[in-house]
């Protein structure tokens, strides 16, 4: 049996612009996550990544890393977002 992703239908979520804002900062803690369980994993930056040798080249800060592995991130942050929205939950600050 084949897998068939099926992620929660946001296309009609539109965020607000202050859950817009969040979005970058959202999408750092989510590269600082990651990057903490990978140096935790014993990972080390390498100029290429080396699954072998345990070696990537993302592992720099957020304001380091190229634009296109920033946009990974501010998607899967955006999304997040979305998908709480679309499931019917409201965001509002403290």
């Amino acid at each position: 049996m084949a897998y068939v992703p099926c992620p929660l239908d946001t296309t009609h979520i539109r965020l607000p612009d202050d859950l817009l804002q969040l979005t970058e900062r959202l999408a750092e803690n989510t590269h600082d996550l990651w990057a903490q369980l990978r140096l935790a994993e014993g990972w080390t930056y390498g100029r290429t990544r080396d699954d072998a040798a345990k070696r990537h080249p993302d592992l720099v800060s957020y304001a380091d890393l190229p634009e296109s592995e920033k946009e990974y991130d501010r998607t899967t942050a955006m999304e997040t977002l979305k998908a709480i929205l679309a499931l019917g939950y409201t965001l509002q600050r403290s």
